[in-house]
């Protein structure tokens, strides 16, 4: 069973539940092993601009950072492999989606699974390799949808 762990530090009522199921969907699409532990934060938008410029050095907050671990790897005995964390700020999803024309709920999916991805090692700087990234994101997202 792939392990995700969820810590919440935002005000609004989230399904945790919902975030865990989602990660742990993704995952298993991506052929991750069983026995991989990820975290998710949500966090409020002050710690999200913190963080964004500590680690980014990029002013004002932004809506998911992703902090893989430097080589996951499996660890001795029942220990899991560690992956990484994914820091969403749920504040800048709401915005993020009004503005979209869907709900908050869609947005902090696609954040979640943007993330988790960043995390595998996918990224978005060129053209071609955001493609792939989006591709695989909706493949995800529209398959969890279907579930």
């Amino acid at each position: 069973m792939l392990v995700s762990t969820v810590s919440h530090r935002e005000p609004e009522p989230l399904d945790l539940g919902a975030f865990e199921r989602l990660a742990r969907f993704a995952l298993t699409m991506e052929g991750v092993p069983e026995g991989t532990e990820l975290s998710i934060a949500l966090v409020e938008e002050d710690e999200m601009t913190r963080l964004n410029v500590q680690y980014r050095g990029v002013e004002g907050p932004t809506d998911v950072l992703s902090f893989g671990c430097d080589e996951p790897c499996p660890t001795p005995g029942d220990e899991p492999i560690t992956l990484g964390d994914v820091v969403i700020a749920p504040g800048v999803a709401e915005r993020q989606a009004e503005s979209l024309g869907h709900s908050v709920e869609h947005e902090l999916d696609v954040l979640l699974v943007h993330g988790v991805l960043h995390l595998l090692g996918y990224d978005h700087e060129a053209d071609e390799d955001a493609a792939v990234m989006e591709g695989r994101q909706s493949a995800i997202l529209d398959a969890y949808a279907a579930e």
